[in-house]
């Protein structure tokens, strides 16, 4: 349910949480959609390969080794050891090409900047880590520093406006009663999170000089289906693609990305 406070979740939390984020929930239908949905809409806005990329709070690399593997050049930030050494075995899965183009680096988001030793990147991602920090300011001005003039920052954040639909589908009626005023909630993993708003996030990134774009949903009928307690096949290839199709286009469209429960905002840092 949703409550009042957050607690920064530390890399202790994350050691115990690795096998579920990085096997169990990226292989799921929502994992699978998520992961390319938003590849999708970043081609939208990516300059080409062999472009640097830095993907901060990347986890086990789910959306920035598909990047590698269309040619870019990827450094992924993790401060969590668990986590890198996930994005070590699935790394070794990929072509030796693709291996070539990626660097682990285990450093906190918060100081990005100073961990790739003030080198600026043709974009900047960062992925479903806002939420689980108390203040995104710090994060988000750092990944605004790590951007090229002319650089792309992409953030993924919970939608603070479509708080009361996952409570809600689960029939929880005095949680999503409360939830339509409230901010945080135990997230899905088990560990508290935050919901932000595309307006909030547009305001800092146009602190950190970065100029806001374009925003998607992320996250609708997937979500609805499986919180409304339709079981989804991940091994349904077919059906997992035509679901796809159609998260993709409404997360592009009003209002249907509105009610998504996330949303994939996209910015490029002005010239200095």
């Amino acid at each position: 349910m949703w409550g009042t406070t957050l607690d920064r979740v530390g890399d202790d939390t994350w050691a115990s949480l690795a096998d579920l984020f990085a096997d169990e929930a990226y292989a799921s239908v929502k994992g699978q959609i998520r992961t390319y949905v938003m590849h999708q809409q970043l081609l939208e806005h990516l300059p080409p390969p062999p472009a640097a990329l830095l993907d901060v709070g990347g986890g086990a690399g789910h959306q920035s080794f598909p990047l590698a593997l269309a040619g870019y050049r990827v450094t992924l930030l993790d401060s969590s050891a668990a986590m890198l050494d996930k994005a070590r075995l699935r790394l070794g899965r990929l072509p030796e090409e693709a291996r070539q183009r990626v660097t682990l680096l285990e450093a906190d988001g918060e100081h990005a900047a100073e961990a790739v030793a003030g080198r600026r990147y043709d974009a900047v991602l960062c992925h479903g880590v806002l939420g689980y920090l108390a203040d995104p300011a710090p994060l988000v001005e750092q990944l605004c520093r790590c951007a090229a003039p002319g650089g792309l920052v992409s953030v993924m954040s919970g939608n603070a406006h479509a708080s009361a639909v996952r409570p809600a589908l689960e029939r929880r009626w005095e949680d999503a009663l409360a939830s339509f005023d409230a901010r945080h909630e135990i997230g899905v993993l088990g560990v508290p999170t935050r919901g932000d708003t595309v307006e909030e996030l547009g305001a800092l990134l146009r602190a950190g000089g970065v100029e806001p774009v374009r925003w998607y949903g992320v996250w609708l009928f997937a979500d609805w289906l499986e919180f409304g307690g339709t079981a989804l096949d991940p091994t349904d290839a077919a059906q997992v693609e035509a679901m796809a199709r159609v998260e993709l286009e409404a997360a592009r469209r009003d209002p249907y990305r509105q009610l998504s429960r996330a949303f994939h905002l996209l910015g490029r840092r002005r010239a200095d």
